[in-house]
């Protein structure tokens, strides 16, 4: 490939979905020139192409753990600075995955004497070092792209603790299904480590509440009242229902 259908196909499946205008600006060459560029990716199935823009044909779990980490990465931010305020020195807390959780881990670096379990592998190197803290990693099979473990001793390992809180995240929030995650994986962990916490952190960012091209299906399991959901702005009228009985913050 061209250095320009590089960059183009990295832009894309980095941000899931890019208008032309975008692309032109962000390589710095005509609208033209991306279309003609982008015309062999979208033949060969690398891309899709709709009006006026440029879709990844990857899926969103296989998108690199650190490329996600880069999206809305200001949001996610600050929604890890909000979060370390419910947490305290000597807690206890299960953490998923998700993108958002990995910036969550490094603020939790400015706490001490805390228990942590997660089957991330960059959560458990990110707080293992710290002084006094005991961290558990739930699983030993790890997956190529985003380090995350799901197999049965991961289930295991969380089954034996019991927690103050559960960090979770979502890839989608819908106003009717709750909170939406693309594999049955996520569900599963985010179910056992939910069974056994006192509280449960769910965090997601703004674009978790805007239409997405790839919808996830699977939802997650349903928080319970005095829950936290902590995002960036304050979410849309439409998903009051929804987070009625949950305590928001809005960082």
């Amino acid at each position: 490939m061209s250095k320009y259908e590089t960059t183009l196909l990295q832009t894309v499946d980095m941000r899931g979905t890019v208008s032309v205008q975008e692309l032109s600006r962000i390589l710095g060459v005509s609208d033209q020139t991306i279309r003609r560029v982008s015309r062999p990716l979208v033949d060969r199935g690398a891309l899709q192409k709709v009006h006026g823009a440029l879709v990844s044909t990857k899926s969103a779990p296989d998108l690199p753990y650190l490329a996600r980490m880069n999206l809305n990465r200001e949001a996610k931010v600050a929604i890890a600075e909000e979060v370390v305020k419910i947490i305290k020195d000597g807690d206890s807390i299960a953490i998923d995955t998700g993108s958002t959780s990995g910036f969550v881990a490094q603020a939790l670096r400015s706490l001490r004497e805390l228990t942590v379990v997660t089957n991330s592998a960059y959560v458990a190197s990110t707080l293992a070092m710290i002084p006094g803290n005991n961290v558990s990693m739930a699983g030993t099979q790890l997956r190529d792209h985003d380090g995350a473990s799901f197999d049965r001793s991961a289930f295991d390992v969380i089954d034996r603790m019991q927690v103050d809180y559960v960090l979770l995240s979502a890839s989608l929030v819908d106003a009717r299904n709750g909170f939406l995650v693309h594999e049955q994986c996520e569900v599963d962990i985010a179910s056992a480590m939910l069974a056994n916490a006192g509280r449960a952190i769910m965090a997601v960012d703004h674009s978790k509440f805007e239409p997405q091209v790839r919808k996830p299906v699977l939802r997650q399991p349903t928080l319970k009242p005095g829950d936290y959901l902590v995002t960036d702005r304050v979410p849309p009228d439409e998903f009051s229902t929804l987070f009625a009985n949950l305590e928001v913050r809005v960082a």
